[in-house]
């Protein structure tokens, strides 16, 4: 038997804290207003001022999509869903990211969408920890 080791897709992207995955994102004092992912510079105004924020884990999703044929160099399942999920955070912030539910018909504009963490296939026998984001359950 093979042992997958899991690590991050990239550093500095979320912190994974007792199954819970947040985005790191970062805020402009100057600006006012929040990027992901985090830089050490402004994207809006280009001023150096950015510190590091935890993004909320939550939002709605906006945009949606299946993906049926892999992509170059991905090792995973298909299809899977991708679309953008704009997170409750003032100012709002739109994050394009894999989505958990890979049937277009089973979501819908303004659904609440939850980060989480997803494990794919690297291709040299190891998995990688990315974030995704899942329909909230409803009751």
């Amino acid at each position: 038997m093979v042992r997958r080791v899991s690590r991050p897709i990239a550093d500095g992207l979320f912190s994974l804290d007792d199954g819970e995955l947040t985005l790191v994102g970062g805020r402009s004092s100057s600006s006012g207003l929040i990027h992901f992912p985090l830089g050490p510079v402004c994207p809006y105004r280009g001023v150096d001022d950015v510190e590091p924020i935890d993004l909320p884990r939550t939002g709605r999703l906006k945009w949606w999509t299946a993906v049926n044929a892999p992509p170059p160099g991905y090792h995973g399942p298909v299809p899977y869903g991708f679309g953008v999920v704009e997170l409750d955070c003032d100012p709002p912030l739109r994050v394009i990211g894999r989505l958990t539910e890979p049937d277009p018909a089973a979501l819908s504009p303004g659904q609440p969408m939850t980060t989480t963490p997803l494990e794919l296939p690297d291709g040299d026998g190891n998995d990688v920890v990315t974030w995704a984001f899942a329909p909230e359950a409803t009751s």
